[in-house]
């Protein structure tokens, strides 16, 4: 048993893997949805985070028919998060599940789908001491030597009334290995309150509001690789992120400092489909679209960055604090 969660490097999303499943699903169907959840929450907040960034490089909104095409790269850390990389598995709250070594019942720290704990092996039985079954609890990402979720998307802004800046991302739908597809897509709009003060052309800086919404699309078919008896089996994922900011930023003409204040709330469901027939174990049944993961987050950040530009060309980078700190990078083209 592997990981149940890997993350894709171009625009991070979710899928259960094959080998994983048996595993969970001996233990019954409640036992195998609690641990999934803690197991893939972790994982689940840090796209989120990831992806309610990127949405602004200064707080002036452009001109009427002013563009600005920009490839945005975002880099979210996790490797000293011990919050975030384990949590406390106690056996009190599942059915059928207890540690094989040591104090049975005793709560112990295990992996998420971002840490790196090993060797931790679990017994399932039916109560009756007849029948049980054991396996090795997943680790993570950094078992891997990962300790960052990347993403990556095109992303477009263009002005319109005084004011008043439209922008759009997105990623073309990517097929994966022939078995999946990944996509991306977001709007977004930007209005600068300084373009309305009759001053707003010496002012040292410029105010804004941003508002975008982020939405991940991933599905991925492996009822062929699995290792589980079932037909139709599939992950299908959609997360959705908004983020509300108050964006301030220098007027300078070459060099520019911005900062922003953010609100981010984000939602995450990973459906698990299809059939599965587990055949080891003490409850070898079916299920049928056995859960739903959700994870949601609500939280503040703030992030300061700076933005050069020379001419058509433009470079900003920005890094953002939050409860998964991110660095932003992107190229720019355009002109106001």
């Amino acid at each position: 048993m592997k990981r149940i969660l890997c993350l894709f490097a171009l625009c991070a999303s979710m899928t259960t893997q094959a080998q994983d499943l048996n595993d969970i699903f001996i233990s019954g169907l409640e036992d195998a949805e609690r641990f999934a959840n803690d197991y893939t929450a972790p994982a689940a907040e840090a796209l989120m985070f990831n992806l309610a960034n990127g949405w602004y490089n200064s707080g002036q909104a452009k001109k009427l028919g002013g563009f600005e095409i920009s490839i945005v790269g975002n880099t979210s850390f996790f490797k000293n998060m011990d919050n975030k990389t384990g949590f406390i598995l106690d056996p009190s709250q599942y059915e059928n599940l207890r540690f094989r070594d040591g104090d049975p019942l005793a709560p112990r720290r295990v992996s998420s789908a971002l840490g790196d704990i090993e060797g931790v092996f679990v017994v399932v039985d039916d109560g009756s001491g007849l029948f049980n079954e054991e396996f090795e609890l997943p680790s993570g990402l950094l078992s891997e030597g990962i300790n960052f979720v990347p993403t990556g998307f095109l992303q477009a802004s263009v002005g319109l009334i005084k004011g008043t800046e439209i922008k759009a991302r997105f990623v073309p739908k990517i097929s994966i290995e022939d078995e999946g597809e990944l996509g991306l897509f977001g709007v977004g709009i930007q209005h600068d309150f300084t373009s309305h003060l009759p001053a707003d052309k010496v002012l040292p800086i410029a105010i804004s509001g941003v508002i975008g919404y982020t939405n991940v699309n991933f599905n991925y078919e492996f009822t062929e690789s699995s290792g589980v008896t079932g037909s139709d089996q599939r992950v299908e994922s959609d997360f959705g992120i908004w983020t509300f900011s108050a964006v301030a930023s220098t007027r300078l003409p070459v060099i520019n400092f911005y900062g922003g204040l953010n609100y981010i709330s984000g939602k995450a469901e990973n459906s698990i489909l299809g059939q599965y027939t587990v055949q080891e174990g003490p409850f070898q049944t079916t299920y049928t679209d056995p859960f739903v993961l959700e994870t949601k987050v609500n939280a503040v950040s703030a992030n300061i960055g700076t933005k050069l530009k020379l001419g058509f060309f433009r470079i900003n980078v920005d890094y953002n604090i939050s409860e998964f700190s991110t660095l932003t990078a992107a190229v720019n083209f355009g002109f106001r």
